[in-house]
């Protein structure tokens, strides 16, 4: 006869949401988006679509670095909206690009990190926000990323450098 083990909710929700911020299940993960992204191609803009690949790269990182500091540094200061969120032009280089990448992963992994810490309470409010909990930030961090990974494809798709 099997013998059910009884779910730890806690270490549930800790283990969705680092599902939700690795991007699985339904939505394009980071890596297969940025993956063999054509120089030519980052810093193209074309009609009718508001931002560059570039753009959306480097937008990505900068509102994922804040969120993360915001959630686990008290004297953080948030960029200035929207002017420092965006950048205008275009990558310098291979080696920009490439960066900017790597930050991003770092700061996924460290969000994760603190997401799946037992001793970072999900539920209470941070003494320096006006009620931000890090289930908040967290599900603020999945959701802002799987939007502009979404602007990313669809920009590939445009662009004809998407693989279907």
């Amino acid at each position: 006869m099997k013998t059910k083990t009884k779910t730890n909710p806690d270490k549930a929700l800790r283990d969705h949401l680092i599902y939700l911020l690795k991007g699985e299940g339904a939505h394009a993960q980071f890596e297969d988006v940025v993956e063999d992204f054509p120089v030519e191609l980052r810093g193209k803009k074309i009609p009718n679509f508001p931002h560059t690949a570039w753009m959306l790269l480097e937008h990505l990182r900068i509102a994922q670095w804040d969120i993360l500091e915001f959630s686990r540094n008290s004297k953080h200061k948030s960029p200035n909206w929207p002017s420092q969120y965006w950048p205008k032009a275009a990558p310098t280089g291979d080696a920009a690009w490439t960066k900017s990448i790597l930050a991003f992963q770092g700061d996924l992994k460290a969000m994760q990190a603190l997401v799946a810490d037992p001793k970072s309470d999900l539920h209470a409010a941070f003494p320096w926000g006006d009620g931000q909990t890090l289930l908040r930030e967290a599900l603020l961090l999945a959701d802002h990323n799987s939007y502009h990974l979404g602007q990313l494809v669809m920009l590939r798709r445009l662009l004809g450098a998407w693989k279907d």
